[in-house]
């Protein structure tokens, strides 16, 4: 019975040592995505919020148009009425109507459409009924006319003639973009009924059972007219560990937003995290059983070491083995410090990207908002603006136009906080590098240097997104012109040809060249040759992911004292993509 004992703990102890790495692992992944899906419940309330918001003012600002108010007291004003509901819906992108005090609409802004509100009654509706008792109302729900999902927004006209005019808000771009991301995102309304999410399967299902007095709620109100909420599976199950999708295979988190009174949940598949856990327990267990095992033939080389000092003959041998032990010994020690040196690297570059990442959110979030508002207020001042001011108008256009320019620019930054896949669509590479070179015009003559741009006459096609070639081919143009600021003779090329399944853009400066040494780690974020701390060594880096993105690569050559050139090479668009 005593034979087996040697291998018997060594197995006991293995499984021990996999059972507590298990345990250790799956906690600590746990609690790690815990905390993950409490920062995204953040960043996506943050979200809904700025949508809504943009429109939050819309019935107040719209509702005190004069235009309104004649058309509650006198038909003839409706057709008027009706083109500037029209007016405003195309600056805004949503659907905005009036509705009289018996619950008729009587204008809309699709008034000359087929699905026109105009003549519907919509007297059941909560948010109609909450603005003439309270003054507001907001409530989400599937349209009856139109069978759209939208939020509606509304506000009472307080005039002799009472009426309430309505904004729908189109939420469901919201919903692209969790889809899109991957993300397992839902909004859930007062009643526990999911109407947003990120996973089609959950949409317009109850959180937990409804019961019957809000079912026939639902039903009074026509919330979610062409779905089944009593016949809908709940998402949450009471014998489920936290209550949430079943329990089995999920992690889930919840946020309440108290303006709108809904509950923003998020959830990520718990399988990835018990892999993981399994691969540790698996490692704690075959290094527990490589170190007994260890152990084991130690034991047995004394023995046997015993035994041949024992015999003198035998000595020179032994000495001879046991010096080539050691030397593999130490050879596979070098290897193990130089892999960890390598791993060590590359989690110090996966630190910095991950850096770059949160840097990136944090800049799209501090600058999305004010740039939502300042929109809105800009389309609130063209609504009010006086008939005839045609000096005024132009003006409020452009600088429309800037802060569109600036959200456009700042959602291809949202990218390196969030991995989502590039815009792509057929793009002519001329046009995109000729406004590069507009653009970077008043820092080229700051600098004393014309860039020549060489190009052939045919278009050079590419899938790419226009905004982020243009942004790449900008970045290195001042790159560029930081490079041969001061240098005598100064020149920069920018040359545009194809070799029939490539198009390249090579951008060539007579600057002073970079050094052998740092040319392998210019492309790396922080890492700038810059003088002075002037750069944040952030652009190489983004324009590399960029044209990554798109299928393409960038690299460089440089040779000091006579310039650097780096070469962007695409994937020619192919036929299929052309037509």
């Amino acid at each position: 019975m005593s034979a087996p004992r040697p291998i018997l703990l060594p197995v006991l102890a293995a499984i021990l040592a996999a059972a507590l790495a298990f345990a250790a692992a799956e906690r600590l992944g746990y609690r790690a995505a815990a905390e993950g899906l409490d920062q995204s419940l953040l960043l996506t309330a943050r979200a809904v919020e700025a949508e809504i918001g943009r429109f939050r003012a819309l019935p107040d600002v719209a509702g005190e148009d004069a235009r309104i108010r004649a058309a509650l007291a006198d038909p003839a004003g409706i057709n008027n009425a009706n083109l500037y509901l029209e007016r405003i819906a195309a600056h805004t992108g949503a659907d905005i109507y009036l509705i009289a005090a018996n619950g008729r609409t009587i204008a809309a802004s699709n008034w000359n459409r087929p699905e026109s509100f105009v003549g519907q009654d919509y007297n059941f509706r909560p948010y109609f009924r909450d603005a003439m008792a309270t003054g507001r109302g907001q409530f989400y729900a599937i349209g009856v006319t139109t069978g759209i999902p939208g939020y509606f927004l509304s506000r009472r006209i307080d005039t002799p003639h009472k009426g309430v005019l309505v904004v729908k808000i189109d939420l469901r771009p919201l919903q692209a973009t969790w889809q899109a991301a991957g993300l397992e995102t839902a909004l859930a309304d007062a009643d526990g009924m999911v109407f947003l999410s990120g996973r089609s399967d959950w949409l317009y299902r109850p959180l937990s059972p409804l019961p019957q007095p809000v079912l026939d709620k639902i039903a009074r109100e026509r919330t979610w007219v062409g779905t089944d909420p009593a016949g809908a599976t709940p998402l949450l199950r009471a014998d489920a560990p936290d209550g949430f999708l079943g329990g089995a295979g999920w992690i889930g988190r919840d946020a309440p937003l108290p303006a709108e009174g809904w509950r923003l949940i998020a959830a990520t598949p718990s399988a990835t995290i018990t892999a993981m856990a399994a691969v540790w327990a698996a490692v704690a267990a075959l290094a527990t059983l490589a170190l007994a095992g260890a152990a084991m033939v130690w034991q047995q080389r004394r023995q046997i070491l015993a035994l041949r000092l024992s015999q003198s003959e035998r000595l020179e041998a032994m000495v001879t083995e046991r010096t080539a032990d050691l030397a593999r010994e130490v050879e596979a020690r070098r290897q193990a410090e130089n892999d960890l040196r390598a791993a060590q690297e590359g989690l110090i570059h996966a630190e910095k990207m991950a850096a770059l990442g949160r840097m990136s959110t944090a800049i799209v979030h501090e600058i999305s908002q004010p740039l939502a508002a300042m929109e809105a207020t800009l389309t609130a001042a063209e609504i009010t603006l006086p008939a005839g001011e045609s000096r005024t108008a132009p003006r409020l256009a452009t600088a429309k136009g800037l802060i569109r320019r600036m959200q456009r620019t700042i959602k291809h930054l949202k990218s390196f906080g969030r991995k989502e896949p590039g815009e792509r669509r057929l793009t002519d590479l001329g046009p995109v590098i000729a406004s590069a070179i507009e653009l970077v015009t008043p820092r080229a003559r700051a600098v004393g240097v014309s860039p020549v741009f060489v190009a052939p006459d045919v278009p050079q096609l590419v899938m790419a997104g226009v905004v982020r070639m243009e942004q790449v081919v900008v970045n290195l143009l001042l790159n560029a012109l930081d490079a041969v600021e001061g240098c005598t003779g100064a020149a920069i090329t920018v040359t545009l040809d194809s070799t029939g399944e490539t198009v390249c853009i090579r951008v060539t400066d007579t600057g002073p060249g970079i050094a052998p040494e740092d040319l392998p780690r210019v492309a790396e974020p922080f890492f700038s040759t810059k003088p002075g701390g002037a750069g944040l060594g952030l652009g190489l880096s983004i324009c590399r992911a960029i044209v990554g993105e798109f299928g393409g690569a960038l690299t460089l050559a440089s040779e000091p004292g006579r310039g650097t050139e780096v070469t962007v090479t695409l994937p020619a668009a192919t036929a299929e993509a052309a037509a």
